[in-house]
């Protein structure tokens, strides 16, 4: 069986990406309209592309986050950027797998994933997270065949 990579979805980056593209065009234009005699203003060009330094944080720490299904039967789940966590799962030790989806979630098809397997406080969840239930599904599936291929 092969490395199997899965990352949170970029749908709701993209959307936050159109919209500040948006915003910061609106204002650009506003600003040449009415705006550009005004020196009280003249801040308002160099500020206004700011707004896209929020979609691109989002964009990079999604880069920073992933589900690793590996060939030894287990699940890596890894979170950071600078500092780096890694949570490794053996598959046959989970027990259950939920979905959790808000309104807004399932008008996208997203989800929230909560994993947890055998021991105490043995609980992760994993957001927004494409095909939630296909995922959940999976999950299990590899769980229930075991290390062996039973």
């Amino acid at each position: 069986m092969t490395e199997r990579i899965v990352r949170p979805t970029a749908k709701f980056i993209k959307a936050g990406a159109i919209l500040a593209a948006i915003v910061v065009l609106g204002v650009e234009i506003a600003y040449v309209a009415n705006w550009r005699d005004n020196e009280k203003l003249a801040w308002v060009p160099i500020v206004a592309p700011l707004v896209l330094l929020w979609p691109a944080e989002r964009w990079l720490r999604r880069r920073f986050i992933k589900l690793v299904f590996t060939a030894d039967h287990r699940l890596r789940y890894e979170v950071g950027i600078t500092s780096k966590t890694t949570r490794n799962i053996q598959l046959y030790k989970v027990q259950d797998v939920r979905v959790d989806q808000r309104l807004v979630q399932r008008l996208w098809k997203v989800g929230d994933l909560s994993i947890e397997t055998a021991g105490g406080a043995s609980h992760e969840k994993i957001c927004n997270m494409d095909d939630p239930q296909a995922l959940a599904d999976d999950i299990m599936n590899r769980a229930q065949t075991g290390p062996t291929g039973t």
